[in-house]
């Protein structure tokens, strides 16, 4: 027979522990602490350290190649990329330029990463600094980008060819117009290929904006971008010369609207 005592001992010990319980957890409330789930507990059912869930969450962003908000500072406002379309591409993909889409959209167009737009107009800038303005020409024969290789030509004095370039200008020693450069920018390798060729044959560096149905191999330095569009190749002339002429000291008085266009 069970000793009365015994478990009215007992009843009282599972009381008090209860009553401790409720206690602690009104005071955890008050004091403003956050309920813990099980994602902050680790294998052993022990609480993660603060350091610990961060490097988890840093791993989390890490995977799905995005950055955590506010921890990157893109060259211009990201709204101002996706307002001048400079992420959209082509239907057609290059194996060269797969790895710089995100997606494609419904209507079959593919999107680049405008995060990697940015880096490697930010690696673009670092290999164009490293020539003087004498050493540079860019060619756009594109009508799009017509308007912004001017005003890329006024603000940073590199010699620029719009509408026409003339094979041999560079190699042609016997031609009236022969020039020597240490670098070529194209804005567009198909478009421009005769100062493609030019500048291979040559063997000097090519400094080249990108679509997804262009073709790299010869690029030496390229920036992924939209080269069809007038905001677009406005948008990334703007950012070359803005950082270029900020590297040599150059006066810059130009807005983003200058190059590109009225962007409502």
């Amino acid at each position: 027979m069970i000793n009365e005592s015994i478990v009215e001992k007992k009843e009282k010990s599972l009381l008090e522990k209860l009553k401790e319980k409720i206690e602690k957890s009104s005071k955890e409330k008050s004091s403003g602490k956050e309920k813990i789930s099980k994602k902050d507990l680790g294998t052993k059912g022990k609480l993660k350290s603060e350091k610990s869930i961060e490097v988890d969450i840093e791993k989390k962003y890490k995977k799905k190649g995005i950055e955590k908000k506010g921890q990157k500072k893109t060259l211009i406002p990201l709204e101002d990329y996706i307002k001048c379309a400079v992420h959209l591409g082509t239907k057609v993909i290059t194996p060269g330029m797969r790895k710089y889409v995100y997606k494609r959209r419904a209507d079959g167009l593919a999107v680049i990463n405008t995060n990697i737009i940015d880096d490697k107009l930010r690696e673009a800038i670092n290999f164009l600094n490293k020539y003087e303005t004498k050493d540079i020409y860019m060619v756009c024969r594109r009508d799009a980008g017509l308007d912004a290789a001017k005003k890329f030509e006024r603000a940073t004095n590199i010699r620029t060819f719009t509408k026409r370039y003339l094979p041999g200008i560079t190699t042609n020693l016997l031609l009236d117009d022969f020039f020597e450069a240490k670098l070529t920018i194209i804005c567009d390798p198909w478009v421009d290929k005769n100062a493609l060729r030019d500048s291979i044959r040559l063997r000097k560096p090519i400094l080249g904006l990108c679509c997804t149905n262009n073709y790299i191999k010869d690029i030496t330095q390229l920036i992924p971008c939209n080269n069809k569009s007038k905001k677009s190749i406005g948008c990334i002339l703007y950012i070359l010369a803005r950082e270029y002429c900020a590297n040599k000291k150059i006066p810059f008085d130009y807005k983003l609207e200058d190059f590109t266009g009225s962007l409502e």
